[in-house]
């Protein structure tokens, strides 16, 4: 059997986002249902003493999945990004909205960095939601230890 090669070999795979509406059948029916490739999300963690700065450094998007009239607008990766939020001391469990930037009509900008200031040294895991311009959660965990 030297020449067998497992089934999966030169297969490529990719992960969607299962939209909610996928369970109404008449959504279904209209075509209405659009299945979106998960996005990526680069962060940089800054470490000084107890003190820990998240910086977002990249929103990877599916190009392919933004309207073409709002392709040809964006200039800056930040600008397919609509909301983040950082769980400061994510424990595998729920996460914990205990920062957050979004965009408003009135304020269209977003802040691409946050500070926290721990009270106790040790391991930390941070996990970033970010929600993009198509209503698709991202989200990256990283871990950190505090002096």
């Amino acid at each position: 059997m030297g020449g067998h090669r497992p089934a999966l070999a030169g297969s490529h795979f990719s992960f969607k986002v299962i939209p909610r509406e996928v369970l109404e059948k008449r959504a279904v029916e209209q075509g209405d249902i659009q299945f979106f490739e998960l996005g990526a999300l680069g962060l940089e963690p800054i470490v000084d003493g107890q003190r820990l700065t998240v910086t977002l450094t990249d929103l990877i998007v599916r190009q392919d999945d933004i309207p073409a009239e709002v392709r040809g607008s964006i200039s800056h990766w930040s600008q397919m990004l609509d909301y983040w939020a950082i769980d400061w001391d994510f424990q595998d469990d729920t996460f914990h909205n205990q920062w957050q930037s979004y965009r408003t009509r009135k304020d269209p900008k977003l802040v691409l960095s946050a500070s926290h200031t721990y009270e106790e040294p040790g391991d930390y895991r941070v996990m970033v939601k970010a929600i993009d311009i198509l209503g698709n959660d991202t989200t990256k965990v990283v871990e950190v230890t505090v002096a």
